[in-house]
């Protein structure tokens, strides 16, 4: 059976009977008018997936019909329905903007194919605009997060898509790449976005004022209780809760954490009662969690509740074309609070910030371009107001060549090189670079347990240095 709702035009009632029987055979809702005028009425009040219309009708033909609804409703195709089956007929049919005609006497096969083809037409279009709209609200930037590559535009389409979801989010990256500022996103775009943004970082409150602070403490509860307070939980009711650094969570806080986000309550240290709380629950990480489960410093029940879906936050070298969209950013904001007008980056400056690694991600550019703003004895940067670091720079090369010996290095140092290169490329993703190395991760875990303890190799250069051999 088709679904479609269709408009039937025609002055007379028999004819408009026909093909509603006709239509209706095939599943379609129709409704039925004489009156061209009280089509546009119906077409103004009703959404109907395709309107059919007679040609010759008094006060107002077909053609002019069809104009008119267009000119309402661009979107829902017009079939005219014409006595006169002549060439000039179709072209001027298909000039006002018809979708199609067809010719009298009625064929029922070809009406309903007619039919059929206008609605189809009309739900890809649709269809279209809404995937065009869903593409430019996922990879429309977001306030204070800066970035047009497309690593980021795969974060921004993430955003969008969770925002108004209730699941947990996990946001991994390391350090310094803007884990707040993606939880601070996703808040915005919510429809929470109007109660508090409440973050707390899990690693700079000590284990045992941690559970007072995310559940709240009654009165007395222990020896510092003087009065009761209101955990972070409760604070966030009806807006968002951001749990930085969750992989430093102690392992004592965890289970109570878990039963919290399965129960929507808090039992605040020293009560018997449990408080509901109703905060969407943000965290985010610079760890590999999977890791954490796997040495058993995180539970694994705990891992899989907060990571519903997970957001990874490029490091800044994966991002390099960010680096000088980001760089002005933070010249324009430093600029203006150092008192200083229309600053510019050298072309120098530039190629130094865009050829440096960034271990510290977007944090270190900032503070770079921070210092850069300060030290500059213009209003333009030079290589000489960047970081030392930055301007020594020179990127990381692991080159073996048989015609360059300049050091020789046992198997096993070359093992050890290569290992902590890949880990490090990797973003220390245990599992993941056990898949590159081809070992299972039992087997990197003992290797590097074994260069942890130095029993590999010597001496020799650390991963940070080049090698060449």
């Amino acid at each position: 059976m088709s679904e479609g709702k269709i408009l039937v035009v025609d002055d007379e009632q028999e004819t408009c009977d026909l093909l509603q029987m006709v239509l209706e055979r095939e599943g379609y809702s129709v409704t039925t008018c004489t009156s061209a005028q009280r089509a546009l009425e119906l077409v103004s009040a009703q959404d109907f997936d395709s309107v059919l219309t007679d040609l010759q009708m008094p006060e107002m033909g077909g053609l002019e019909l069809c104009e008119r609804v267009l000119g309402t409703r661009p979107s829902v195709p017009v079939v005219v329905i014409t006595g006169q089956g002549s060439l000039e007929t179709a072209i001027g049919a298909m000039r006002v903007g018809a979708y199609d005609f067809i010719t009298k006497p009625v064929d029922s096969k070809l009406l309903i194919v007619a039919v059929s083809r206008a609605i189809q037409h009309r739900g890809l279009e649709e269809e279209v605009k809404r995937l065009r709209s869903v593409a430019l609200i996922d990879e429309a930037p977001m306030d204070n997060v800066v970035g047009a590559s497309s690593a980021m535009r795969r974060v921004f389409g993430l955003v969008a898509r969770v925002a108004d979801a209730d699941a947990g989010v996990l946001i991994h990256g390391e350090t310094g790449t803007g884990k707040e500022l993606i939880a601070r996103a996703i808040h915005d775009r919510s429809r929470r976005k109007d109660g508090p943004f409440v973050a707390i970082n899990c690693a700079s409150i000590p284990a045992s004022l941690l559970e007072s602070e995310l559940f709240g403490h009654e009165r007395g509860a222990f020896t510092d209780a003087k009065t009761q307070r209101t955990g972070l939980f409760l604070q966030a009711s009806g807006g968002t809760l951001f749990l930085d650094e969750i992989g430093e969570l102690p392992l004592e806080v965890q289970p109570k954490l878990l039963r919290a986000l399965q129960e929507r309550k808090v039992r605040p240290v020293g009560s018997n009662r449990e408080i509901p709380f109703d905060a969407r629950v943000l965290t985010a990480t610079n760890r590999i969690l999977e890791d954490e489960v796997y040495e058993r410093r995180f539970r694994e029940d705990l891992f899989y509740r907060i990571n519903v879906v997970k957001i990874d936050v490029p490091p800044l070298r994966e991002r390099s074309g960010d680096v000088l969209h980001l760089a002005r950013h933070f010249l324009k904001q430093y600029a203006d609070r150092h008192g200083k007008v229309d600053m510019d980056l050298s072309p120098p400056a530039a190629e130094k910030l865009i050829s440096y690694s960034w271990p510290g991600n977007v944090r270190e550019l900032e503070n770079c371009i921070d210092g850069a703003v300060a030290l500059a004895r213009n209003n333009r940067i030079e290589v000489d107001d960047l970081p030392e670091k930055v301007r020594s720079f020179r990127p990381e090369k692991f080159v073996v060549s048989a015609n360059q010996p300049e050091e020789i290095v046992t198997i096993d140092e070359l093992e050890r090189r290569y290992i902590l290169r890949v880990l490090s490329l990797v973003g220390g993703n245990k599992s993941r670079a056990a898949q590159v190395l081809g070992f299972d991760r039992r087997t990197l875990y003992r290797k590097l347990e074994r260069y942890q303890s130095g029993q590999a190799g010597g001496a020799g250069p650390s991963s940070e240095t080049p090698a060449r051999i």
